[in-house]
């Protein structure tokens, strides 16, 4: 595998980041693991199917949305069994000698509330985290990304990472064998 360099020669000029290709997934992973042991933070890879060993290589356990989660279908429980019970002690109906604030009765609708907010929040907080909805990445520049949705793999260094120098980040890049390595574009 040879590795080709799509540059310009201006080396002063603003990148987004640089990008390395490669062909299978296993290289994809590796390359993964040794970016993020070299100390690269503000790094993303793009494949054209989901490779579950990269969420370990790019240590990718956040668990944020399940707390969202999990605190929304909370208020959404605590709201459905207050509005049960403020409807019936504002409107009290005595039907039987039935109690004002009768729990068997509120399941129904404590339970679909917890699900609705609990499902909207987990929506909008990975929405949110995700930075969603972006019409536009600066990948999209390079012109071989196009196979990233087809037969390629990708692994992008941002510029914003701390550790990130142009050509130190080439050099460990070209040390990774990718098949080429292009410049991202703003």
């Amino acid at each position: 595998m040879s590795s080709h360099m799509e540059t310009r020669h201006d080396s002063e000029h603003p990148i987004y980041g640089l990008m390395a290709e490669f062909e299978t997934p296993s290289e994809l992973v590796a390359a993964a693991r040794r970016t993020k042991e070299a100390g690269f933070r503000k790094f993303d890879a793009f494949t054209p199917y989901p490779i579950h060993e990269l969420d370990d290589a790019m240590d990718l356990h956040d668990n944020r949305v399940s707390v969202f989660t999990f605190i929304g279908g909370l208020i959404g429980c605590v709201s459905g069994f207050a509005l049960c019970s403020w409807c019936t002690t504002a409107f009290p109906l005595n039907v039987g000698g039935r109690p004002l604030i009768s729990v068997p009765m509120f399941i129904p609708i404590t339970f679909e509330l917890t699900i609705l907010i609990g499902g909207l929040t987990a929506a909008i907080s990975m929405l949110a985290m995700n930075g969603f909805p972006t019409p536009y990445h600066p990948v999209f520049n390079i012109e071989r990304f196009s196979n990233a949705s087809r037969s390629k793999f990708f692994l992008c260094i941002e510029s914003q990472d701390p550790k990130f120098d142009r050509h130190a980040t080439t050099s460990f890049l070209e040390s990774l064998n990718p098949e080429q390595i292009a410049e991202v574009a703003p």
